[in-house]
C-alpha cells in the first residue's frame, strides 16, 4: 500500500508587492518522513512553511493530512517558529504546561521536559535559562500535543553540540513513530543527518529534491585533496603531471577527483614535483557543496549561539 501524503503543495504561489516569495512550488511529503528544507535567506522557506500551516494566504493548493490547513485539527500539528518569545517569568514547566492546556489531550509535561533535556531545569524561569535551554523549552511546546505533523524552523539554534545530538535522536524517534517532520535549518550537517529527503529553494522555486545521498551524487562534485603548500610557479605543469585539476585558494592547493586510496600516491607525486607539502586533508562532497553549486552562494554554518541572517516575513 502506498504511503499517505501528510503534506501536499501544488503550484503554490505567494507575492508581496513586487517580490515573488514562492513561484509555483509543488511538493509532497509522505507520513513519517523527515523532510529538510534549505536555501539562502530570501529563498522562500519561511513563506512555504507559513503556506503549509495556513498562516499566510497563497495561490495554489495546500493540504495537510488530506485537508486544507484551515480544516486540520490543531491537535494534530505542532509548530516551532524561527522566532518565539514566551513570557520570561514562566518556568520551563509552566510554559509547557500552558501549551498542554490548549488541547483536550496532551502528553505528560514531565515526559516532554525529559525528552528535551530540561528535567533538572524545569522549575527555572525562562529568562534564567541559557539560550540553548530556552530553545529546548520552545521545542517542548511543539511536542506536548503529540502531533502527527511537526514543523521545526531552525530547531537547534543556540543549542550546544551535545544538546543538538540529543534533539536529533528525539526527531529520529518521532519519525520512527510515524510523525512527519518538516525541518528548516542553516546547518547542512543537521539536514544531512536527519532528513530522508531534502528540498532546496532558490528564488521561490524548488530547484532540487532528493535524498541527501542522491543530491550529493548528482550535484556535489568530486572528492578533493586540500594541501597546505606554497603554490608552484607552473601550476599547469603540475596539473598535467598529476593528470587532474589543480587549483589554488588562499595559499592552499586543491586537487580534485582524488580517491581516498590514492591520497598517498598523489602527495608523493606532489613532493616529487617540488611541492613542499606541510599538511593535507581529504574530503568527500557533502550537502554544503550541493548548496554552493545550486545557489551560487557560500554556505555559512552556525555554531553555538551564532547564526546567519534571519529571513523576514516578505523574504522568507
Amino acid at each position: 500500500m502506498a504511503e499517505a501524503e501528510a503534506l501536499v503543495a501544488e503550484d503554490v504561489r505567494r507575492q508581496y508587492g513586487d517580490v515573488v516569495a514562492l513561484d509555483g512550488v509543488s511538493l509532497s511529503i509522505p507520513e513519517g518522513e523527515v523532510f529538510g528544507l534549505v536555501g539562502p535567506n530570501g529563498a522562500g522557506k519561511t513563506t512555504l512553511v507559513r503556506a503549509l500551516t495556513g498562516t499566510t494566504r497563497c495561490d495554489g493548493t495546500v493540504r495537510v493530512l488530506g485537508v486544507p490547513p484551515a480544516d486540520v485539527d490543531d491537535a494534530r500539528v505542532g509548530l516551532l517558529p524561527q522566532s518565539f518569545h514566551p513570557a520570561d517569568r514562566l518556568t520551563a514547566r509552566e510554559l509547557v504546561t500552558y501549551y498542554a492546556g490548549l488541547y483536550d489531550e496532551s502528553r505528560s509535561v514531565t515526559a516532554v521536559l525529559d525528552d528535551v533535556g530540561l528535567s533538572e531545569d524545569a522549575d527555572t524561569w525562562y529568562e534564567k535559562l541559557s539560550g540553548g535551554q530556552q530553545r529546548r523549552a520552545c521545542v517542548g511546546t511543539a511536542l506536548v500535543n503529540d502531533p502527527d505533523v511537526l514543523f521545526l524552523d531552525e530547531p537547534t539554534t543556540g543549542i550546544d553540540p551535545a544538546g543538538r545530538r540529543s534533539l536529533w535522536r528525539l526527531i529520529d524517534d518521532l519519525a520512527a513513530g510515524g510523525t512527519t517532520v518538516l525541518l528548516t535549518s542553516h546547518s547542512m550537517a543537521e539536514v544531512e543527518r536527519l532528513a530522508d529527503r531534502v528540498g532546496l529553494l532558490r528564488d521561490g522555486r524548488l530547484v532540487a529534491v532528493g535524498s541527501p545521498e542522491s543530491l550529493i551524487a548528482e550535484h556535489g562534485g568530486d572528492s578533493r585533496l586540500v594541501v597546505d603548500a606554497a603554490p608552484p610557479a607552473d601550476r599547469e605543469a603540475l596539473a598535467a603531471a598529476l593528470d587532474t585539476e589543480v587549483t589554488e585558494h588562499g595559499g592552499r592547493l586543491e586537487v580534485r577527483d582524488v580517491a581516498l586510496a590514492d591520497v598517498g600516491d598523489v602527495v608523493s607525486r606532489l613532493e616529487a614535483a617540488g611541492v613542499d607539502v606541510e599538511s593535507f586533508a581529504w574530503s568527500e562532497p557533502d550537502l554544503s557543496d550541493v548548496y554552493l553549486r545550486l545557489t551560487g552562494e557560500s554556505f555559512v554554518p552556525t555554531d553555538g549561539d551564532g547564526r546567519p541572517g534571519v529571513e523576514s516575513e516578505v523574504e522568507g
